[in-house]
């Protein structure tokens, strides 16, 4: 990476400077990502190992795993590891590809949120329509279209972080790397570049929560013509889609779509839609859902069933 500053290597803080807060830092996000990661690949498993789970609905939540196990990655286990170090180090290199990676994998979050939704909607106002619309094909050249749009997104993200130029002090007053802490450290007037993350990211996060909401609004507006039995049903899944929307979109907000000032509640708040939110999902998705909580009792059921044949 080209770097456009006499800066090599920066030094991160981190969520507390105290050992012994240090160390309850480690065991709390040790088992808070061990939860993340496993949790997730649980539901990857199922629905990938499930007959009865082969609609549109568990094909975008496969991504979602996916996309939480990968975002959670890029920051979690970097803190783990720190929180033991007497000396927080991360090269320049290393901090533009989480800047990279954090982007990418949030992104493609919010862009399969927004594809749940799209299925709730034609699923439950356009139920005729529905296996024709949200097709196989169709879901995947949408899957294809998130993907390139998080690219494209983390890049511009990227061409930003390469542009601010670092002569010291190296010190970033956060667990990791992100635009807003770094635009502390550059020696320039970052209002520019400050407006140009409001309008990428902070416009990504404000303008896609709107959308959901309103689609969920609608959709919840078209259950009035439904049956008992339909409604428990669609109510339940949104009810579900709703609160992983506005866990993840409402910390995403408050550190995207602001000047550039930095409140001492930012690290906690990064925490909560970086570790927190893709450790809750997967309880989120499979404590509200009967066809995925099954599935995994099956799919555990013939593997101690195999195991104990042999």
């Amino acid at each position: 990476m080209q770097q456009n500053n006499s800066v090599t290597e920066f030094i991160l803080l981190g969520l507390t400077q105290d050992p012994m807060r240090q160390k309850v830092v480690f065991v709390i996000f040790s088992i808070l990502y061990v939860g993340t990661v496993v949790g997730n690949l649980l539901i990857i498993v199922t629905i990938k190992s499930s007959r009865t789970l082969g609609s549109p609905m568990y094909f975008f939540l496969f991504y979602l795993s996916l996309a939480d196990s990968c975002f959670s990655t890029s920051t979690a286990p970097r803190l783990i590891v720190d929180s033991l170090s007497a000396k927080k180090i991360i090269t320049y290199n290393e901090c533009m590809t989480q800047v990279f990676s954090l982007h990418l994998f949030g992104s493609m979050e919010i862009f399969v949120l927004i594809l749940m939704a799209v299925d709730r909607y034609v699923a439950i106002c356009m139920p005729l329509r529905y296996p024709t619309i949200m097709s196989r094909q169709v879901c995947t050249i949408l899957i294809v279209l998130a993907w390139i749009g998080s690219f494209i997104h983390s890049t511009a993200q990227i061409i930003l972080a390469l542009r601010l130029p670092f002569c010291g002090p190296s010190l970033i007053d956060h667990y990791c790397c992100d635009l807003q802490p770094l635009l502390k450290l550059a020696c320039m007037d970052t209002y520019k570049i400050n407006l140009l993350l409001v309008s990428n990211s902070g416009a990504i996060c404000s303008s896609s929560f709107v959308i959901l909401m309103i689609s969920y609004i609608v959709i919840l507006h078209s259950l009035r013509n439904h049956s008992a039995e339909g409604k428990k049903k669609a109510l339940s899944t949104c009810t579900s889609h709703i609160i992983v929307v506005v866990l993840f979109f409402g910390p995403c907000i408050f550190i995207y779509t602001r000047p550039p000032t930095t409140f001492p509640m930012d690290k906690m708040v990064t925490v909560f839609y970086t570790i927190g939110t893709p450790f809750l999902n997967p309880l989120i998705y499979t404590l509200r859902n009967a066809e995925v909580k099954n599935a995994m009792k099956k799919l555990w059921h013939v593997k101690i069933t195999s195991e104990s044949k042999r």
